[in-house]
């Protein structure tokens, strides 16, 4: 196929990464010129009107991490990759000074990246591939307006009818003249306002950023270690780098996709062993898959207070009720000690996270979306459809047709029974 001579601009936002890549491979494929482009604005930094940061320091690091990753890997295709800090609005000088005629993107369809997209210049042709799927949105066997309300009934319709995609392959080097000269360096940490941490030494995840640390992790889980073989007996821990995969901060800035970890499974089974914590893993890829497709149908309703229910619940805007549940200064141990692991570390277990938003919600109250909010900030695994999705169902405003309350003390008393855990956390802690 003959390849364009105009230029090519891949914007990179949840897909950091060069392989199972269609907006890359597709650009380098139709053109003779691709460049990579990356916004890290300085907004994204900016306080929340609750008090807090918009963007932890955990995020932002996991996030450079991730850049820095993704430009190394670019180099060896000879593709630059243009940093930048300032806002969106300077996408048509960036397409103008480099005669852009097409731009190659991930699709994405919530509110802040449609808004983010409408800085794109009329001039240029969009290109927006599904890539964040473990299941092509072409594939499943039902309408995206019809699609089940309840995960259970999505998944079995799926498993039976869909195959998964390969992954895309990586695309081909370019011709060194490609790259261009004095491209801006990455941001650093301070230059973002943040001051340096010391890693945390109890941290459940102390991995960096990017596809190739993602890939480390995936080797050292699959291959090495074969804790594969015990995910599902393990997953509802809460102390250690090794009760889950811990594979969902690179899933969610797209450093590694949902198709790798799938046919990795799939490569494993074969080679090692099948059994039901392999699957699990698997069937915890179609909950993440759910969520983006019942975002997909909601659109906006998956950030209104009576969720996709639409349920009128009264809701408390108590702000020292909430710092309480922030600081981790509430009067139950379990879920303070979650909160203050999240505060330290930018990360929380699976069980936490369902135990402290169900508390905030259920028991305390308070405005499901604050605690979603908060979560945004603080989570190095934020996930715009996971994290919204997850609060509505443990709020009662979304699939979950039980709409339970969670005991707290009983699920302390199931998952630390020692008190471990919460020793960890809450030791130089005074109630």
């Amino acid at each position: 196929m003959q390849k364009s001579k105009e230029t090519a601009l891949v914007w990179f936002r949840n897909n950091l990464r060069i392989t199972d890549n269609t907006a890359l491979t597709t650009a380098v494929n139709n053109h003779q010129k691709v460049i990579g482009y990356v916004s890290v604005p300085t907004s994204m930094f900016d306080l929340h009107p609750l008090g807090f940061i918009k963007t932890s320091y955990f995020r932002a690091k996991f996030l450079l991490e991730s850049i820095k990753d993704l430009r190394a890997e670019l180099q060896k295709l000879n593709i630059s990759l243009l940093i930048s800090t300032n806002e969106l609005s300077e996408l048509t000088d960036v397409c103008d000074k480099y005669t852009v005629s097409d731009v190659y993107l991930q699709h994405e369809w919530t509110r802040d990246e449609k808004e983010q997209e409408e800085h794109l210049p009329k001039s240029v042709t969009i290109h927006r591939y599904y890539d964040q799927f473990l299941f092509h949105p072409d594939d499943i066997p039902m309408s995206i307006e019809s699609l089940p309300e309840i995960f259970t009934v999505f998944r079995k319709a799926c498993e039976k009818h869909v195959e998964i995609r390969p992954c895309t392959p990586i695309p081909s080097t370019m011709l060194s003249e490609n790259l261009l000269e004095n491209t801006q360096g990455l941001p650093s940490l301070s230059s973002l306002g943040f001051k340096n941490h010391e890693p945390n030494p109890n941290t459940a995840f102390p991995f960096q950023g990017g596809a190739s640390a993602a890939n480390e992790r995936l080797d050292d889980y699959f291959w090495k270690s074969k804790r594969l073989s015990y995910y599902k007996k393990t997953r509802n821990g809460l102390l250690g780098t090794d009760y889950s995969s811990k594979f969902s901060p690179w899933l969610a800035n797209g450093s590694l996709s949902a198709k790798e970890i799938y046919w990795s499974v799939k490569e494993y089974e074969r080679k090692i062993e099948k059994n039901q914590s392999t699957y699990w893993l698997i069937f915890e890829l179609i909950w993440r898959d759910y969520f983006k497709f019942l975002s997909l149908k909601h659109r906006n309703r998956f950030f209104l207070i009576g969720g996709i229910k639409e349920k009128l619940y009264s809701w408390s805007t108590n702000k020292s009720d909430f710092i309480s549940w922030i600081e981790g200064t509430t009067h139950e141990p379990f879920v303070n000690a979650n909160m203050i692991e999240l505060k330290k570390t930018g990360f929380m277990s699976n069980r936490g996270r369902q135990n402290v938003a169900s508390f905030l919600s259920k028991q305390m109250k308070i405005d499901w979306r604050w605690g979603a909010q908060y979560f945004e900030s603080m989570l190095i695994d934020y996930d715009v459809h996971s994290n919204y999705g997850n609060w509505m169902y443990n709020a009662g405003v979304g699939n979950d047709p039980r709409d339970r309350v969670f005991n707290i003390r009983l699920q302390a008393e199931r998952y630390d029974p020692n008190s471990k855990y919460q020793n960890l956390w809450l030791q130089n802690t005074l109630f």
